[in-house]
């Protein structure tokens, strides 16, 4: 029987997340904040995923998180918040996080998240690189990269992902910058070329779609995400690669 450590302050959270994991046949134990969290956890040979809060008294979950993979460096853990952001996420991924979800979930999102994390191989080490998702997963969602097969024309700029489920099904997604937008983005940035080209704007559509499944914890409608506003969460990550 797999063991999972509850780590949140809420009361009832922890409840009910307990309650639909043993009803999955999963043994959960709780924890109330971060040291005891980690007091629970000690050297992490018997936990097999921890689902731990972000927003905590005391340690945040960001701490809890370092020190959990400072102790055992091929720990699985779901980071869980209602306050965060995709940036938020990226750090956590960095961290070694192996998903990220956003409060509220159903029960649905919560098992699915669960099991793909269980499954997932972590290794020692395994974290992201650059500022890109790429093999992030996001409330379960995980985004696959196809490579830069997207180009720049009088429409704008299309790229395509693979996006794959908490249950395992599959859809290939194109995420498309239409040419207002490709106008909006270098007016914000105050440049005609952008750095590193079409390689920019298949990250920026990467960006858009983590936020839509931050938001939405769903596949796109028709399998197509239409990038129609230069939002705060964008202008954040062009400005993160400007300043690189």
């Amino acid at each position: 029987m797999q063991t999972i450590l509850v780590v949140d302050d809420e009361t009832n959270i922890r409840m009910m997340v307990r309650m639909a994991l043993q009803h999955e046949g999963y043994k959960v134990e709780l924890a109330s904040d971060g040291v005891d969290a980690l007091e629970r956890f000690s050297d992490g040979t018997g936990i097999d995923l921890v689902l731990l809060d972000q927003r905590m008294p005391g340690m945040e979950g960001l701490d809890v998180l370092r020190e959990m993979r400072k102790r055992n460096p091929t720990a699985k853990v779901i980071m869980v918040t209602a306050y965060g952001t995709v940036d938020l996420a990226v750090q956590a991924m960095k961290d070694g996080a192996n998903d990220f979800l956003r409060k509220p979930f159903t029960t649905e999102t919560l098992r699915g998240a669960v099991a793909a994390a269980l499954k997932s191989p972590q290794t020692e080490g395994e974290t992201p690189a650059g500022i890109t998702f790429g093999l992030t997963t996001i409330n379960g969602f995980r985004i696959e990269f196809m490579g830069h097969s997207g180009k720049i024309g009088s429409f704008g700029f299309h790229q395509e992902f693979t996006l794959r489920s908490p249950h395992g099904d599959t859809s290939v997604c194109t995420v498309a910058l239409p040419s207002y937008m490709l106008e909006l983005v270098k007016a914000h940035a105050d440049r005609d070329q952008m750095p590193g080209g079409e390689r920019f704007w298949t990250a920026l559509c990467e960006e858009a779609l983590a936020n839509y499944l931050w938001q939405n914890a769903e596949f796109p409608p028709n399998a197509t995400l239409t990038v129609e506003d230069l939002t705060t969460s964008l202008k954040r990550f062009v400005d993160t690669v400007l300043a690189a």
